[in-house]
């Protein structure tokens, strides 16, 4: 059995490193190509970087400081040239860990490109949800081991029960989290990358319940996203949730040796991890 892992999810906008909260505001924290060595210094299991940029302009070397909503349909500098795949060949020459990248993968040939340029494997959401087929095109071309099927959700009080979102978490697909992470893996997905919009940034730990919902109905790795404030809602997702891996992205922006400190947490409280 695979050792529980640790994962760091650095999200790109306007090609620049953001943290974010319920999907809706977004704040500069650094250039992502800087940010791969300290990462796998620190003992990451993995990396995860997801492309949440509304227009197609990137360029890892703007330093704005961004803090707005989910828009960011601007005037784009011309001299802006750089877009995510160059960034991808960038951070992969770095990147000593296997890398997943998402965001903007609509065709087979988004994925090669992106394998190409150094990524290990490719997160799909919007474009699963909309061609379900896509995933088993995916898997037979690039084997199930390549594809992560990234899997958004909020909760409906009014309905009390959680629900699938598209389109960065704008539109609500009134599929149940449970229904189609099984769909998925059906189709050939090799993991489900679970995220609750709800919790993201929030600090207040991981929807254990709706972790634990999923990862009990497949029987693929489910990594845990959303919500993490504290080195033991780590142990919460593996231990309460049922999660095959943990992975957050606000905790390890502003603390030196997060990574190293978090497995330290989790090895006290008798988490198998590798340091």
């Amino acid at each position: 059995m695979l050792k529980p892992r640790i994962i760091p999810v650095l999200l790109l906008k306007n090609g620049i490193l953001v943290r974010s909260k319920t999907f809706t505001f977004h704040q500069h924290t650094g250039n992502p190509v800087e940010q791969v060595a300290r990462y796998t210094a620190w003992k990451a299991d993995e990396l995860i970087y997801l492309d949440i940029n509304r227009d197609d302009a990137h360029d890892f070397r703007e330093t704005l400081h961004l803090i707005g909503n989910t828009t960011s349909h601007r005037d784009v500098p011309a001299t802006m040239t750089n877009n995510m795949i160059d960034i991808v060949r960038h951070v992969s020459e770095r990147c000593m860990i296997p890398l997943t990248v998402g965001g903007k993968i609509r065709t087979l040939d988004d994925i090669r490109i992106r394998i190409k340029n150094g990524a290990d494997k490719v997160s799909i959401n919007t474009q699963a949800l909309n061609e379900p087929v896509f995933i088993e095109k995916a898997a037979r071309v690039f084997g199930s081991q390549c594809i992560v099927v990234c899997v958004d959700v909020k909760f409906d009080p009014e309905k009390k029960k959680h629900e699938v979102y598209a389109h960065f978490g704008k539109d609500a697909t009134g599929l149940s989290p449970v229904a189609w992470c099984r769909e998925a893996e059906r189709r050939g997905a090799g993991e489900i990358l679970l995220q609750s919009i709800d919790r993201d940034g929030t600090a207040k730990g991981y929807d254990n319940e709706l972790i634990r919902s999923v990862s009990d109905a497949v029987s693929i790795p489910v990594i845990a996203l959303g919500g993490v404030g504290t080195y033991q809602h780590f142990v919460e997702g593996l231990a309460e949730g049922g999660a095959s891996a943990v992975a957050a992205a606000n905790i390890f922006h502003f603390s030196e040796q997060s990574i190293i400190k978090a497995k330290k947490h989790m090895k006290a409280a008798g988490i198998d991890v590798r340091l």
